[in-house]
Parts: C-alpha cells; sequence; structure tokens
C-alpha cells in the first residue's frame, strides 16, 4: 500500500509540471517594440527615395503572432520578427502604423506614424552624367537680351562659359562680360520634353551672389499661342537677388473675369540653399499644385476646369540678372553658379 501511494504521488507530480509549461505558453506578451526603416533615407530625403519601401522590425517577449495594420487599410500576420513592405499612391502620405503582438488570445499593442514619400512611376529623368553640352534630346535654349519682361540685365547664351555637364551635374553660370553687361542660360525643354500632371523633383544648388535671380519653373504649352500669362506659370523654385535664404513657389495665370495677370505665391526659409543641395518639388494633379522643399510643404493651390493648369507644360532652369526679383547687381560681380544633380518627373 505505501509504494502504491509513493508512485501516485509521483505521477501527480509530472502533470504539475505539465500545467506550469500551460501558464507559461499563455502568458501575455510584454516589451513590444517596432522600427520602421523607410529606404533612402538621407539629409537630401528624409521620407526616402521615392520607392515607397518600409522594412518593418518588431519584437516582444512571449509573442507568438504578429498583426500589423499598415495605415492604408491592409492588414498583415507575420510569425517572423520583420516584414518588407512597398506603399503605392504618389506624394508624401502619412500612415498611423498599429501592430499587436500575440500569445493566443492575449495580446499587446502598440503604434507608430511614419511619413513616406512615393513616387508612382518615372516617366523621364535626365540625370546630368554625360560631359559636354547638355543633352539635346531634352534640352533647347532661349537666346538673346532684351529685359526679358522683367528689366533684367543678362544676355542668355548656350556658350560653356554659362552652360556645361560635367562631374555628374548640370552647371549654368551667370558671368560679368568685361564690358558691364552679364551673360547666362535659360535652358528649356520646349517641343521635346513636355508634362501633364505628376511630380517633378529637381535637386539642386543656387547661386550665392547678390544680383541672381535663380529659377526652375514651367511654362504650359500653349505659350508659343497664346502668350504668358494665358499658358499659365509654375515657379516650383525662385529666389531673389537681395534674400538667398529664401524660396519662392508662385503660379501666374489670366484672370478672365478681371482681364488681368493673377498670381498667388508663398515663400519658404531655406537657409543653406547656396552652400547646399536640396530637392525642389511640384506635386500637380486635376485636385491642386503642391510645391515642397526636401519633401516638406509650403506652397498648395486647388486646380480647377478654369485654370490652365490642365494642360501639358514644359521645364525650364535659368539664371537671370537684375530685373524685378534679381534687384542691384554688386559693383564687384564676377560669377555665380546654379548646380542641378537631376530633374525627375514623375507619374
Amino acid at each position: 500500500m505505501g509504494i502504491l501511494v509513493f508512485m501516485l504521488s509521483i505521477f501527480i507530480g509530472c502533470g504539475g509540471s505539465s500545467d506550469d509549461s500551460d501558464d507559461e505558453l499563455l502568458k501575455a506578451p510584454t516589451n513590444l517594440e517596432i522600427e520602421a526603416i523607410i529606404k533612402g533615407v538621407d539629409a537630401s530625403n528624409p521620407n526616402g527615395d521615392g520607392s515607397g519601401e518600409v522594412q518593418f522590425i518588431f519584437s516582444a517577449q512571449n509573442a507568438k503572432l504578429y498583426k500589423l495594420s499598415l495605415g492604408n487599410g491592409e492588414i498583415i500576420e507575420s510569425t517572423a520578427s520583420s516584414i518588407n513592405y512597398t506603399y503605392t499612391g504618389s506624394g508624401i502620405q502619412n500612415f498611423d502604423i498599429y501592430i499587436s503582438a500575440y500569445n493566443g488570445a492575449k495580446y499587446i499593442s502598440k503604434s507608430i506614424s511614419i511619413t513616406v514619400k512615393i513616387n508612382s512611376g518615372l516617366v523621364w529623368s535626365d540625370e546630368f552624367n554625360t560631359d559636354g553640352a547638355p543633352n539635346s534630346s531634352n534640352w533647347t535654349y532661349d537666346l538673346g537680351a532684351g529685359g526679358w519682361g522683367n528689366n533684367e540685365a543678362q544676355t542668355y547664351t548656350k556658350e560653356s562659359s554659362n552652360v556645361i555637364v560635367e562631374g555628374g551635374l548640370l552647371k549654368i553660370t551667370a558671368k560679368a562680360d568685361g564690358n558691364g553687361g552679364y551673360t547666362s542660360t535659360r535652358l528649356k525643354s520646349q517641343g521635346l520634353k513636355s508634362f501633364k500632371y505628376g511630380r517633378v523633383d529637381v535637386r539642386a544648388k543656387l547661386p550665392a551672389s547678390q544680383g541672381t535671380w535663380p529659377a526652375i519653373w514651367m511654362l504650359g504649352d500653349s505659350f508659343s499661342t497664346v502668350g504668358w500669362p494665358r499658358c499659365g506659370e509654375i515657379d516650383i523654385m525662385e529666389q531673389t537677388g537681395g534674400d538667398k535664404e529664401t524660396t519662392l513657389g508662385t503660379l501666374h495665370w489670366w484672370n478672365t473675369a478681371g482681364s488681368n495677370n493673377a498670381s498667388y505665391g508663398t515663400t519658404t526659409a531655406v537657409a543653406n540653399s547656396t552652400s547646399e543641395f536640396h530637392i525642389y518639388s511640384l506635386e500637380w494633379n486635376e485636385n491642386s499644385l503642391k510645391i515642397h522643399v526636401d519633401d516638406v510643404e509650403f506652397f498648395a493651390m486647388n486646380n480647377s476646369a478654369d485654370l490652365p493648369f490642365n494642360d501639358k507644360f514644359f521645364m525650364i532652369l535659368n539664371i537671370a540678372m537684375g530685373g524685378s526679383l534679381g534687384g542691384n547687381i554688386p559693383n564687384d560681380f564676377s560669377q555665380s553658379t546654379m548646380e542641378i544633380d537631376y530633374v525627375r518627373v514623375y507619374q
């Protein structure tokens, strides 16, 4: 009888050990962590390279399953500790991410927010990787003097002293000509490349000298038939000659009701615009036009059917001298350069 009781106690002890294991399996997860790594993030691309690719890395103690709500209506389950996901769409988008770590019916949750740059598809670019004159398949020129409607002081040329591609950069240089005048370049894609809607990115470093008026802008293809401002003008980036720590974004069009030039513009601070590269961007569709510097929006205006911003537009890159925005040119002005790393159009 004593032996039988001893054997029963051993059996009960083993069963107790199994119950402890079940309790361990049913513990609620703890210490949930999640990290989002957006592809291509750097100083010039704070919200990524436009691919929309994000790696999510997560962990929690006692977790057997993770569920991620990705902020766009999609939910993914994973037993691994990371997933790679590509967001689609266009522009700079914000996503609220919710993650839950499960152990059976018990769970713990956490949330983070991310901002991702998404370019739906690159349709054209010039990376300026071939030294010499700008690619004639992409660019032509406005040439000559005459003030260009703004009392500007330069004569536009296509000479290599004013425009050249070298070292992966397009360089437009405004120069004193030694006779009291100035030369520069106005490069345009008119008749070669034009676009309706999408996103335009131009990575550029601006000229440092007072008196220079750099611009990255667009005119409607109808310019040659209806003229300005009926064709519409989109100024992605302009900078005055007197303030090299600010850039402007502006739209111009013809106000039919008032029979006058209409415009709307705003400014943003870019303290190191002449010493560092920044990305000047336009997001444009049938509903709105938005302008960013380094993916930070500072300009927005509604689009509508009665405005000219529903047609194709071509690109213009130039430095003017003096005039209505360039202002006074220093007596000792010698030369100053705008460098452009790339022009990219996404749709």
